[in-house]
């Protein structure tokens, strides 16, 4: 349940994410200078911060990364 509804908040921030209803304006100005378009994706990019927390939170594979510690093998090549 709560994988599918995470999968459901990420898919819904990617139709989210094809503003085209800002495309052809600059107009209204937010805070008196900031065109609309601006800052519709600065709080886009603060929700997707927090989607981000969320995930790595509640969705985080922490059986594979116990099997990789398990294993004690180096996955990055250096060999060191």
């Amino acid at each position: 349940m709560r994988t599918s509804l995470l999968a459901v908040c990420v898919f819904g921030l990617f139709v989210l994410h094809q503003d085209f209803w800002f495309w052809d304006r600059a107009r209204p100005l937010v805070f008196g200078f900031l065109p609309v378009g601006l800052f519709y994706h600065a709080v886009y990019s603060l929700v997707v911060v927090l989607l981000m927390v969320v995930l790595v939170r509640y969705a985080w594979p922490s059986a594979l990364e116990q099997q990789v510690e398990d294993d004690g093998s180096d996955s990055s090549g250096s060999g060191a």
